[in-house]
């Protein structure tokens, strides 16, 4: 369909254009030859006229038989009597005289005396047609008398054939239709070679697009022109390995999900069969299953509130409710949810915070979703006998706050691409791989940054910048949808 729709609209609409410019071009320039080749036979009929008049003038006057007599001797003297008939008009209108010799043909239609005769002016008249033969001629006559004399209407004929100038035209005219012909030919065999350079990427584009659509993501197109077509390529390619990259970190995503869910769930699976026989179970076993069983639903929620926020995000219905706040308070409140969490694992947490911060307007819970998220990866990332460091300060009207860690830091190669979604540059490490996209939006809805510098096998330092509240707001609008 794409090959014919195409096809149709460059022949309705560019050949058909062409074509009918050209057929009007034809036509013109046919009727402005055939003029221009008429004009010039009348105009030598005319000065032949007027070369040759004055021999039959003389006689204009004279009686019949004179006029006869003077007229026969003109014909006679007529010197391009085999080019062109000359005939002599008696004042009946009825030809008496022509220069073939033979008796003129009074069947010849006489429309140029006619004009001749009804002109008040030079009394001159000329007209074309065709003979009883079917010989294509033109006659052109002249009245004798100069005077309003209305019974002397003695004239001169001349009757030339218009059968060489009409080959002269044709010939001409069948030039300029080969000329045409060969136009159209041209412009059908090179709009056809443009057309199929078109149309023939254009369908291999959307044979590759349908395999595509249906999960074939390692078909590429063969970029074969340096133009529009060829960036199309380019970009459809980009597109499919744009794809097959985030088919794969979504399948990595729904698998790391899947085991994120899974250890949680084993864990509350086995403990609750265990707790179910009261005989087998002491005190302080149950209290270590409950614990347990606490704990990994405390995970469990977090994995399903970080997949809600991430879904609120992308459908855009996340709602931040903003008022002025002391971020200091957040941020200390997350570090102390790590203090137990650094002793178990055998991490150095220090916090050297700052006297007063200047307040920021944000959401409380957010923020600490923030500050919670980076410090959880930067215990996931660390070793035991590692070290995390959080320094937080103002710098130009902005809140600072840095989570260093002595981590196993990030590759060169994944920095760029850390914060996307389903992205996880160390897939040895538990983590859904959203985390961070979830962060890098909310911070951005704060009108804030986050920057992540890291070197592997050195350490990872996070740092979140979040605008200072103005002095003028101090009713600060409760509820900010992205």
């Amino acid at each position: 369909m794409a090959v014919k729709g195409i096809t149709q609209r460059w022949v309705l609409n560019g050949l058909g254009l062409i074509l009918a410019i050209l057929v009007v071009l034809e036509l013109g320039m046919a009727f402005i030859v055939r003029s221009y080749y008429y004009g010039e036979v009348y105009d030598s009929l005319n000065r032949l006229m007027w070369s040759t008049l004055d021999s039959f003038t003389k006689y204009a006057e004279s009686s019949d038989a004179e006029f006869r007599i003077g007229c026969q001797q003109a014909l006679e003297n007529f010197q391009l009597k085999e080019n062109v008939e000359l005939m002599v008009i008696g004042s009946d209108g009825v030809p008496l005289l022509s220069s073939t010799g033979f008796p003129p043909d009074t069947s010849q239609p006489m429309d140029d005396y006619e004009t001749a005769k009804n002109s008040n002016g030079n009394r001159i008249g000329s007209t074309e047609f065709n003979l009883t033969s079917g010989e294509h001629v033109m006659a052109y006559t002249a009245l004798l008398s100069r005077s309003e004399n209305t019974q002397n209407l003695r004239a001169i004929r001349m009757v030339v054939s218009l059968e060489p100038t009409d080959q002269q035209v044709f010939i001409i005219v069948a030039i300029l239709l080969a000329v045409g012909i060969a136009i159209i030919l041209f412009v059908i065999m090179s709009g056809s070679y443009f057309i199929s350079s078109i149309v023939t990427p254009v369908r291999n584009i959307g044979q590759t697009a349908r395999r595509i659509a249906l999960g074939d993501f390692d078909a590429r197109l063969q970029k074969k022109y340096d133009d529009e077509i060829g960036d199309l390529c380019d970009t459809i390619n980009y597109m499919a390995s744009e794809l097959s990259t985030n088919e794969r970190m979504k399948n990595d995503f729904i698998s790391s999900v899947s085991h994120e869910l899974r250890t949680p769930l084993t864990a509350i699976k086995g403990w609750g069969e265990t707790l179910m026989d009261p005989s087998l179970v002491d005190p302080e076993t149950f209290q270590k299953g409950m614990s347990v069983i606490v704990s990994e639903s405390e995970r469990l929620s977090g994995i399903v509130e970080e997949l809600l926020d991430f879904s609120r995000i992308q459908s855009g219905r996340m709602t931040l409710k903003m008022e002025r706040i002391d971020i200091l308070a957040e941020l200390g409140e997350a570090v102390v949810m790590f203090r137990e969490r650094s002793r178990r694992e055998n991490i150095e947490l220090l916090y050297h915070e700052p006297e007063i911060l200047p307040p920021v307007v944000g959401d409380r819970n957010r923020l600490k979703q923030v500050f919670v998220n980076i410090l959880d990866n930067a215990f996931k990332y660390s070793d035991p006998g590692g070290r995390i460091r959080v320094d937080a300060c103002e710098i130009n009207c902005m809140i600072q706050v840095v989570i260093s860690d002595s981590g196993c830091g990030i590759p060169a190669k994944d920095l760029p691409r850390i914060k996307e979604k389903f992205y996880k540059a160390n897939h040895t490490r538990r983590g859904s791989g959203i985390g961070l996209a979830v962060v890098d939006e909310i911070v951005s809805l704060h009108g804030g940054s986050l920057d992540i510098r890291s070197t592997e096998g050195v350490g990872t330092d996070v740092i979140i910048r979040i605008p200072v509240a103005k002095m003028e707001s101090d009713n600060p609008p409760e509820q900010i949808q992205p």
